[in-house]
């Protein structure tokens, strides 16, 4: 089993890449947006890994994040979703945002995916929530322990945060559509939600 192929990077081509690692070329699927992340052709790169064996096929994925690795074997999990559905999926997809997607029940958003139709969704989610939210309450419990927040719990609290702050515009007399668009102009990281409605604000003004 492999966790992770450090080496050269000698070829990136459409969907895989191609690492020397001591005269060895490792033949990596990728997918395209997780491909332009990497370095240069003759760099040092390194990709977490996921070892595909079946009987007539030996396949090997890479990713650049733990984050991303966990999303594929969840995603491969699921019946009807084979590895290049699921590849497609976590190049248009953030872990976190999936995460969110499937909690929330977010049929909407998953459907947005490219090769997602309803009833693709539904199935994700119904095989993928309770597996996604123990895993959730292992990461809580362990970042509880040492003090700090999961990506999941921080981009939720910013969500909550972003629609508080809509609602206090709305109030105002604002359009929701023009505050959204005044909200893509701000880098909302770190924001409390009285910091959101005085920025917007401030945009919405002008």
């Amino acid at each position: 089993m492999l966790a992770y192929i450090k080496g050269i990077l000698e070829m990136k081509m459409t969907g895989y890449i191609v690492i020397d690692v001591g005269g060895l070329g490792y033949k990596v699927f990728m997918s395209d947006s997780g491909i332009e992340k990497l370095g240069n052709i003759g760099e040092t790169v390194k990709v977490h890994t996921y070892y595909k064996v079946r009987e007539d096929d030996i396949s090997i994925f890479g990713f650049n994040t733990l984050e991303e690795l966990k999303m594929f074997e969840l995603l491969i999990s699921v019946s009807g979703v084979g590895a290049k559905t699921a590849l497609t999926m976590l190049a248009v997809c953030e872990p976190t945002e999936f995460a969110i997607s499937i909690i929330s029940e977010d049929i909407k958003a998953l459907t947005q995916i490219p090769g997602i139709g309803a009833k693709s969704a539904q199935r994700i989610i119904l095989e993928l929530k309770d597996k996604i939210k123990k895993e959730q309450q292992i990461q809580e419990l362990t970042a509880a322990t040492k003090g700090i927040k999961t990506n999941v719990e921080v981009a939720i609290e910013n969500s909550q945060k972003i629609d508080e702050a809509i609602a206090a515009l709305q109030v105002l007399g604002y359009n929701k559509k023009e505050i959204e668009k005044s909200f893509e102009k701000l880098d909302k990281e770190g924001l409390s939600t009285e910091d959101l409605i005085r920025k917007g604000l401030a945009i919405l003004g002008k």
